[in-house]
């Protein structure tokens, strides 16, 4: 009986949500012949057409290469370590770059590291590390390394994952 009681009230739950659904799904609203005529609705649907073509054209404009492993920065007070920031980072590169990119990845994680150490040394992962104007501060020094690192390929450095964690 213990084991048939949760499948029962799993059947009850999704029978339930099923119900639901089913009842409070409508139909789409029915636009009356006379209100709209064919030439308009060929124009919404050729204007919906193009902007759906200019944002797809926006979301493939660049490449987003993730950097293969986390950064970790030991955070260093009175010759102690106080805590650890991880960080994933990307870049935005002009398409067709990933071979070169990779090629590079030794040498760009060197100098990532360098800013993110430069960083943490300078406190900027200390209190609310994560409020935008720091968070753009770093993005900046990164952003330019990576310039410096790939040329003008790279159009910006995205950090995909930030966290921290005491030691206290």
């Amino acid at each position: 009986m213990k084991k048939l009681l949760p499948i029962v009230f799993l059947l009850v739950g999704l029978s339930a949500g099923v119900g639901a659904g089913v009842m409070m799904g409508g139909k789409p609203p029915e636009v009356p012949e006379g209100d709209q005529s064919h030439e308009d609705a060929e124009l919404d649907a050729a204007e919906h057409e193009t902007k759906a073509e200019a944002s797809h054209e926006d979301v493939t404009e660049n490449d987003y290469l993730r950097l293969t492993k986390q950064f970790v920065v030991p955070l260093v007070a009175q010759d102690r370590v106080e805590g650890l920031v991880t960080v994933s980072l990307s870049l935005e590169a002009t398409p067709g770059n990933s071979d070169a990119f990779y090629a590079k990845e030794p040498k760009l994680r060197d100098a990532f590291l360098q800013v993110l150490f430069d960083h943490a040394n300078m406190g900027g992962f200390n209190g609310a590390f994560t409020r935008p104007e720091n968070l753009e501060v770093l993005r900046g020094a990164l952003s330019e390394v990576a310039k410096r690192e790939m040329g003008d390929e790279i159009h910006g450095v995205l950090i995909s994952d930030i966290a921290r964690q005491d030691t206290h």
